[in-house]
């Protein structure tokens, strides 16, 4: 049964009575990024908010500061590797409330004063609702000339200007991705049309040549019913992060598998989640607008896109380990035992839980391979990710 924000649903139930059903995608778009009534863009009711304990979920920067401080520590390193330019530029995309930001710049002012001092850290984010709580967590930075900058999209940063850190975190798992179900042995994708007044899926083929042509790469051993997910939008994303990045490493943190481990044959019901006041749930139709929508990233792909457009995998782990060749045991080693804020710090390290699920990708360009900290302990090899590439990710 459809519910949500009635302007939304009004809008999608339009464009469908116009053009016919739609690609999934497409819902998943106007559901979350709607210009006036997306569930990112439009403002949340006064006394609540959509990301934090209170929200319908939480990132590892609501719950701990510890990342931030973490990846303060990181950039210095790359810092150095870089020859310590001016501007040493940090590019974070989706910064959602600002918290991380804040607890880097926080930290990279106590324990890296030269970092810190040619520092330039750019948002993006075209949110109004997201960048008003930037404004909020940022206050004491926004006054420091020359220290933070926003921009609405990557399309304002120009080719080959940037070097330093492009920063994402829980950002890929929130774009809009295809959905495909494979059905009599061939491959179509879920589309969303209206029923008595209610919206609904159907299959069709595939919308474009080039999901057509991914799928097909994919669905080799994917028995009959078999669902999954498609993330075109996160390819592009990572061409386009290669074009702007001069010399640099790019760090992405989400959670997400191999494309081996993704697109197993038993994993048939694909990783498409919703998330309403903290519960998970699978019915995008239901709080339109009102909840999250998410799939998991795929990791070998994006390390093939971007190997394709400059981009070297410097490593992959897992957040746990990535936080503990950053120190994490000194981070916390002031924090009293039992206490709120040591358990919080602890939470973003347990193995079932965020220090295990969030993976962090990093690749680089324009300097030699680098021996990164974070990347002391790995959980997984580069060669995981490229004895995928070599069966299923070229498309």
């Amino acid at each position: 049964m459809t519910t949500g924000h009635p302007e939304l649903v009004t809008a999608i139930a339009s464009e469908i009575a116009i053009s016919g059903p739609i690609p999934f995608v497409r819902f998943m778009e106007l559901a979350l990024y709607h210009p006036q009534f997306g569930y990112y863009t439009r403002s949340p009711e006064t006394g609540t908010e959509r990301i934090g304990w209170t929200g319908d979920f939480y990132t590892s920067s609501d719950v701990h500061p510890t990342l931030g401080h973490a990846l303060a520590r990181q950039a210095t390193q790359i810092d150095r590797l870089l020859g310590q330019p001016d501007p040493f530029t940090v590019v974070e995309m989706g910064p959602g409330k600002g918290l991380l930001a804040a607890h880097f710049l926080s930290a990279c002012r106590t324990e890296s004063h030269s970092l810190f001092e040619r520092l330039h850290y750019i948002l993006i984010d075209r949110s109004p609702a997201m960048r008003e709580s930037q404004r909020r967590h940022l206050s004491q930075w926004l006054s420091r000339p020359g220290l933070v900058s926003r921009v609405d999209d990557l399309d304002d940063l120009a080719p080959g200007n940037i070097t330093g850190m492009f920063l994402s975190n829980e950002l890929l798992d929130a774009f809009p991705t295809h959905r495909i179900q494979v059905t009599g042995g061939r491959v179509e994708e879920l589309w969303v049309d209206r029923q008595d007044g209610q919206f609904v899926e159907c299959l069709k083929p595939p919308s474009t040549a080039a999901l057509a042509q991914r799928a097909h790469s994919l669905a080799a051993h994917w028995p009959d019913g078999y669902r999954t997910e498609i993330n075109l939008n996160a390819l592009d994303w990572i061409r386009q992060v290669a074009r702007i990045l001069r010399r640099g490493v790019v760090l992405t943190i989400d959670y997400g598998h191999t494309a081996e481990d993704l697109y197993r044959s038993d994993r048939k019901n694909g990783t498409f989640l919703c998330y309403f006041k903290q519960s998970a749930h699978e019915d995008p139709f239901t709080h339109v607008g009102e909840q999250d929508m998410t799939a998991h990233v795929d990791f070998s792909s994006l390390a093939t896109a971007g190997e394709e457009h400059g981009l070297q995998v410097t490593g992959f782990t897992n957040q746990m380990s990535f936080l503990m060749g950053l120190g994490v045991e000194q981070l916390i080693a002031s924090l009293e035992p039992e206490s709120p804020e040591f358990r919080a710090a602890i939470h973003l390290l347990k193995p079932t839980g965020m220090g295990g699920t969030f993976k962090v990708l990093v690749q680089h360009k324009g300097i030699e391979q680098p021996q990164l900290d974070g990347l002391k302990f790995k959980p997984f090899f580069v060669e995981a990710l490229a004895r995928v590439e070599s069966h299923v990710c070229k498309s």
